[in-house]
C-alpha cells in the first residue's frame, strides 16, 4: 500500500474504494470566468457538493481530477468542496495543450532566450511534494495531452517534462489522447524515452475507439485503458463502448480498464442547455446507474467491476502492476 494525497490530506490506496480516473469538478476559463462569466461562487460550490454527495451515494469513494493549467485547476474552490463531501478529490498537475506550451514558458527553457533547465519540471515536481502555490494540497499525478494535431513541439516539451517528474517524484501519469489518431501509441513512445514506467500510465479517452487491436496494443505495452467518457455518446455510442470492454476482458485485459465520465460540475465550454442537448447521459450517475448493470448483463462480473473500479486504481498509484 502507498499513500496518495487528496484534496483533503493523504489517504491510504487501500481506503480509495471505487474510482472514478477521470473526472473534473469545475473546467473553466479563469480569464474569462472574470470578464465574461455571470458566476455565482456560492451556487457553484454547493451545486458540485451536491452532485459528489450524489455520486458517493451511489457507490462511489473517490475521482481523480486531472483539471492542470489551461483547464482552470484553482485549488481553493476544489478544497472548499471537498471539505463538505464524503468523497476522495485527487488532483493532479501538468499543462493540458494540443499545440504550444503556454507564454510563461515560451522563452525560458533549453535552448531558448532564456536558456536554463525545464521551469515546467521544477513546477511539477514542487506540486507533487511541497503542494500547489500556498494550499498546502499536494498533486498526486501528473497530465499531459496529445489530440488531433500529434506530436508538436509543445506537446512533446510538455509531455517530456511529464515524464521526467514523474520519474524524479513516482507519481502515475494520466494522458489525454485522441483514439482514432492513436497518438497513445505516440504518448508510450514519448514517455518510455523519458524512463517512465508505462504500468504508471493512463492512456486517457481509449474508450472512444472500437479497434480492439490498437486497444490490445496499449494494454500490451503495460498501461492502463482510460474507458472514461461514458456519456459523450455523441463520440461513440454507449453500445459501442460496452462491446468494446466486453472484447476487451475476454481478451484478457480486466486488469489494463479504468473507468470514468469525463464530467464535470461545471464546464465553460458550452451552455448546460447544450450539454443536455447534445449529451444527456454525460453525468456522474451514467457509470453506476446504467454502465456498471449494462456490463454485468453481458457477461462480465463482479469481480471484473471490483477490477476495473478498486483494483486497478490502487495499482496505478501502488506501481505493483
Amino acid at each position: 500500500m502507498s499513500s496518495v494525497q487528496t484534496a483533503t490530506g493523504p489517504v491510504d490506496s487501500g481506503e480509495l474504494g471505487r474510482v472514478l480516473v477521470h473526472e473534473h469538478v469545475f473546467v473553466l476559463g479563469e480569464e474569462h470566468r472574470q470578464n465574461y462569466e455571470h458566476w455565482d461562487e456560492e451556487e457553484r460550490v454547493a451545486d458540485a457538493v451536491a452532485k459528489l454527495r450524489e455520486l458517493k451515494s451511489l457507490g462511489i469513494d473517490t475521482i481523480l481530477d486531472p483539471t492542470v493549467l489551461g483547464l482552470g485547476r484553482y485549488i481553493p474552490r476544489i478544497q472548499r468542496v471537498a471539505e463538505q463531501v464524503d468523497l476522495n478529490i485527487v488532483v493532479a498537475t501538468g499543462i493540458y495543450t494540443y499545440n504550444d506550451v503556454p507564454f510563461q514558458f515560451h522563452y525560458t527553457g533549453p535552448g531558448l532566450l532564456f536558456d536554463r533547465p525545464e521551469p515546467m519540471v521544477d513546477l511539477f515536481v514542487k506540486d507533487l511534494t511541497e503542494g500547489i502555490a500556498d494550499t498546502g494540497v499536494r498533486a498526486a499525478f501528473l497530465k499531459c495531452a496529445i489530440d488531433q494535431p500529434g506530436l508538436t513541439p509543445g506537446v512533446e516539451r510538455v509531455m517530456r517534462a511529464v515524464g521526467r517528474s514523474s520519474v524524479a517524484t513516482g507519481a502515475p501519469i494520466t494522458v489525454h489522447t485522441d483514439a482514432h489518431g492513436e497518438t497513445g501509441l505516440v504518448a508510450q513512445r514519448v514517455l518510455a524515452e523519458e524512463g517512465v514506467d508505462l504500468s504508471r500510465v493512463v492512456i486517457g479517452h481509449s474508450g472512444d475507439s472500437t479497434d480492439v487491436d490498437y486497444l490490445s496494443k496499449l494494454a500490451e505495452a503495460g498501461s492502463f485503458l482510460g474507458m472514461d467518457r461514458f456519456g459523450l455518446d455523441v463520440l461513440l455510442p454507449f453500445e459501442d463502448r460496452i462491446a468494446t470492454i466486453v472484447e476487451l476482458v475476454r481478451r484478457g485485459f480486466v486488469e489494463s480498464i479504468t473507468l470514468a465520465h469525463d464530467a464535470a460540475c461545471f464546464i465553460d465550454w458550452f451552455t448546460e442547455h447544450e450539454r443536455v442537448q447534445a449529451a444527456p447521459r454525460w453525468h456522474y450517475r451514467h457509470i453506476s446507474e446504467d454502465v456498471i448493470p449494462a456490463l454485468l448483463a453481458q457477461g462480465l462480473s463482479e469481480d471484473d467491476i471490483d477490477t476495473m473500479l478498486v483494483k486497478n486504481p490502487r495499482r496505478y498509484f501502488e506501481g505493483t502492476a
